[in-house]
Formats: C-alpha cells, sequence, structure tokens
C-alpha cells in the first residue's frame, strides 16, 4: 500500500487535488492552511471566519496571492471561484459544508456547538469531516459516527491532536498483540481548577492565543476531554474520577502503571490518564504473556518488565491534521473516533460558588471546569456534560464550588444543535 506521501504526489500528477474546506482560521487554521499549501495534491480551497481578515491574511501568510483569494457568501461565485483554481474566503460556515466542490470539512473553532452543527451539515452533504474539536466529538460524536458511517462518508478526530497520536501508538501495539495496559498524556503545566481568562491573560498575550483556551489547559478540562476522546475510541476507562494525575518521568511509568496490588498504583487496568512530569509526549503502557517476547524486549532496551512504554515526544496538532484529510479521502478510514460509544464522560463541575439563577458561561471560562467520569456513573448521577455548557444555560439551584453540576440544576434559554445532537443520541 502507497504511503500517504505517495498518494499525494500521484494524485497531482494526475491534475487533481483534494479539496479542503475549513472553518475557523484562529492559531490551528491558520497553521494548518500554510501546512498544506506546503504539501502535495491537497489545497484549502475555502475558510470561514466570522473575522474575515484572519482568513485573507492566513491565506496569504501561506503564500497565496492576495489577487487569488475572492470573498463571498454565495454559492455560484464561490463555484466559480474554485473552478478557477482560487480560493475563497467567507465569512458564512454554511457555504463550507454546501460547496459541492469541496471534498473533506475540517472544523477547528473549538466551540462545541458550532462543530456539532458543521459536522452534522457536513455528514448531511455527503462530506468527510475532520474534527478539530474534542469537545464536541466527546459530546455527540458517538451519534455523529453512525451518521457518517449510514452516509458512506468518514467521521474523525485530527492527527496531531493528543488523542490521535495516542490512537496511532493504540493501533501499533494492538496490531502486534500486546496487551495494552494503559495510554496517557503528559500534561503541559500545573493544574489549577480555579484558572480562568483573568489568570491566563497576559500569558495568552504573549502567546497569541485564546485566555479561555489556555484556561480550559490549565483547569484540567482539556485534559479531560481528550483522554474521554480517547475512552471512547479504545473501550478504556478513567481508573477513578477525574483519572490520577500521577508524577513521573517516562522511565517511571511502567512501574507506577501496574496494579496496586502488584506495587504499582491502579486499581486496574485498560485506563485512561495523565501525568505531570512527561509533556508533552503521548504513551501506551503495554504488557505481554509471552515468555519470548519479554525477552526480546529485554534485549531490545525496553525494560526488564513486566510492563513497558511507547512513549511519543511531540504531536503537531493541525499541523499533522492534513494527513487525516488525506486517510478520509483515500482509505475511507478515520484516524480516531468513538468506536465504542461512550465509554466516558466529562462532566461539569463548579469552579466557585453559583447561585440560582447564574448563566454558565462555557469552557475555560469562569463557572466551571470538567472531571471526567465513567459514562455510567455520569449517567447515574445525571450529569451535565461539559460540551453542553454555554451562556445559554441557566442555573435552577444554587451548586457549591466543586459540585457536579447535574441536568436537574439547569435549564436551557436558547435552543442548540448540540442539544438536540445529545437528546437524540441519549434516547439510542
Amino acid at each position: 500500500m502507497l504511503g500517504i506521501n505517495r498518494k499525494l504526489a500521484n494524485f497531482e500528477k494526475s491534475g487533481s487535488y483534494i479539496k479542503v474546506g475549513l472553518v475557523g482560521a484562529g492559531q490551528m487554521g491558520r497553521g494548518m492552511i500554510s501546512q498544506i499549501e506546503s504539501m502535495k495534491g491537497m489545497r484549502v480551497v475555502i475558510t470561514a471566519d466570522l473575522a474575515i481578515n484572519n482568513v485573507k491574511n492566513a491565506y496569504e501568510n501561506a503564500g497565496i496571492d492576495r489577487a487569488n483569494i475572492v470573498e463571498t457568501d454565495e454559492l455560484e461565485k464561490a463555484c466559480a471561484a474554485v473552478s478557477q483554481d482560487k480560493v475563497i474566503a467567507t465569512k458564512d460556515s454554511k457555504l463550507v459544508t454546501a460547496l459541492s466542490e469541496v471534498d473533506v470539512v475540517v472544523d477547528a473553532t473549538g466551540v462545541p456547538n458550532i462543530g456539532a452543527e458543521i459536522a452534522w451539515d457536513s455528514i448531511l452533504n455527503n462530506k468527510h469531516i475532520v474534527m478539530l474539536n474534542v469537545e464536541a466529538d466527546v459530546t455527540v460524536g458517538p451519534l455523529l459516527k453512525k451518521m457518517a458511517d449510514a452516509s458512506g462518508v468518514v467521521y474523525t478526530g485530527s492527527a496531531g491532536d493528543e488523542p490521535g497520536a495516542l490512537m496511532e501508538l493504540y493501533d501499533f501495539a494492538d496490531a502486534m498483540g500486546f496487551e495494552i495496559v494503559a495510554l496517557g498524556k503528559g500534561k503541559n503545566n500545573p493544574l489549577n481548577l480555579e484558572s480562568n481568562p483573568d489568570v491566563t491573560a497576559q500569558e495568552a498575550e504573549q502567546k497569541g492565543s485564546s485566555p479561555k483556551m489556555l484556561a480550559s489547559f490549565q483547569d484540567g478540562t482539556k485534559t479531560m476531554v481528550e483522554m474521554n476522546c480517547v475512552a471512547n475510541a479504545t473501550g478504556f476507562a478513567p481508573d477513578q474520577p477525574g483519572m490520577h494525575g500521577f508524577e513521573g518521568s517516562v522511565a517511571d511509568l511502567p512501574g507506577i502503571f501496574i496494579e496496586k496490588d502488584k506495587g504499582g498504583k491502579l486499581n486496574g487496568r485498560r485506563v485512561v490518564d495523565f501525568v505531570n512530569g512527561v509533556a508533552p509526549g503521548v504513551f501506551a503502557i503495554i504488557a505481554s504473556d509471552k515468555d519470548e517476547v519479554n525477552a526480546e524486549m529485554k534485549y531490545l532496551k525496553m525494560g526488564d518488565g513486566p510492563n513497558y512504554v511507547l512513549y511519543r515526544p511531540y504531536h503537531l496538532t493541525s499541523l499533522e491534521t492534513p494527513l487525516s484529510i488525506a486517510k478520509a479521502y483515500f482509505d475511507n478510514e478515520p484516524t480516531i473516533a468513538p468506536h465504542y460509544g461512550l465509554q466516558g464522560e466529562t462532566v461539569a463541575v463548579a469552579k466557585k460558588d453559583l447561585a440560582e439563577g447564574d448563566y454558565l458561561d462555557g469552557i475555560g471560562g469562569y463557572s466551571v471546569y470538567g472531571k471526567l467520569y465513567k459514562a455510567e456513573e455520569a449517567e447515574r448521577n445525571h450529569a451535565l456534560p461539559i460540551g453542553l455548557v454555554d451562556s445559554n444555560v441557566k442555573l435552577k439551584n444554587a451548586v457549591k464550588k466543586g459540585d457536579v453540576i447535574t441536568y436537574d440544576d439547569v435549564e436551557q434559554t436558547k435552543e442548540s444543535t448540540i442539544w438536540k445532537l445529545r437528546a437524540l443520541q441519549d434516547k439510542q
């Protein structure tokens, strides 16, 4: 089987290229456009963002002449532009999903409700959809995958995101017949459950990032959501609510991820977790019951067993997304998808004391953070998924700091796509 690089090169030689539609020209989207312009056999032909100058700047920074950037929200003009090998800047995300020339859509918005809408529209328009929106995936991904499968298109997470990088390790080890004991990632910063946009404002300005996005990393929500995604894809689960968050180096990992009665720190196997001290990498803890395999692993300097660590010390975020685009287009396969349905649920926890009548403000804000539970435990407690939280959700009851917010505690003041899809998913 040809590698993706050769498939893309051959595709370009034949006079064709994969036509990509992108929604979201923030940091992730901009990097992806530039990376794709360096590749063969692929191009981002249309990008939508409410800040239209972000789109134009992204294309120009990628080396595209301004004369070849067409600003329009009209379908006919967009079709004509693509036929002339020009690219489109638009404010209308629905133009991206409706444009017949687009083969694969990428959601890089990071907003759960918008991501759910984009995925839904893409599938209805028979387009593959690549999600750089793990928050939407862990909330309604199982339903979207079923829809995509029924429509003959691919629903997938992205290579380069930590879940996608972990899935590569999982597939590698699983294909060879190793037992996979645990899957995990390093956390890039100390856990601060009270982090909010005020706390991260200065750092965000220095990095050119969103204060809310940085807060979602610091308060642990992003880590919970990412490992939730891995759990849904592999059938693994958190060993305890919120996972352990062990401290250790890469060399320590095989000894940490052993059951407590055998000298380690786990309650069971087939778990997802995170570790402080190995960032920015991802890892798989593997084992074998075969003497010959263990002897060879020792010979290969993989350690003395019984556990071994596979470690990938990098993930290139949206710069790797084109690999998922190509895999969906050429091979009709996802990089990572919720094959096991909901195995985990990242639920909303009060970041401070919240009063009756308060409105919640979403991921990385001032009111809530996410905590990963086993799905059945979250369902039993009627816990509210973090992906359903936004500024249209109002508290009917006061909730104390550190308490899980339940469906019974909230009401929707404005209907949203992701709530509708989640209700449909829960009925299946």
